[in-house]
């Protein structure tokens, strides 16, 4: 089984894309790190390798988790298999 994104907890929101390649409507395989799980989904988005996708579905003003870590705050909603960047999530930091 080839490995498309990880993922480091099942309580993380997103998970970080290893290959390059990725293209919207193909559908992925991530691996949850802590529980040794795999799961399955289409990414709506193309995504670069080392970015994001949402793992599941983030409302306005969730908070996104990776790696058990709180990194944003969601500005626009995000569907599970799409690309999070600036341009739908936020630092809280300022």
């Amino acid at each position: 089984m080839s490995i498309d994104f990880v993922v480091h907890d099942d309580g993380d929101s997103v998970g970080v894309v290893v290959v390059e390649g990725i293209e919207a409507g193909q559908t992925l395989t991530g691996w949850i790190m802590d529980q040794n799980k795999t799961i399955e989904f289409a990414v709506k988005d193309a995504i670069p390798i080392g970015h994001k996708l949402a793992i599941r579905d983030l409302a306005i003003n969730d908070t996104v988790i990776k790696y058990g870590e709180d990194i944003g705050r969601v500005v626009a909603t995000i569907q599970q298999g799409e690309h999070l960047h600036v341009h739908n999530v936020k630092t809280k930091r300022w």
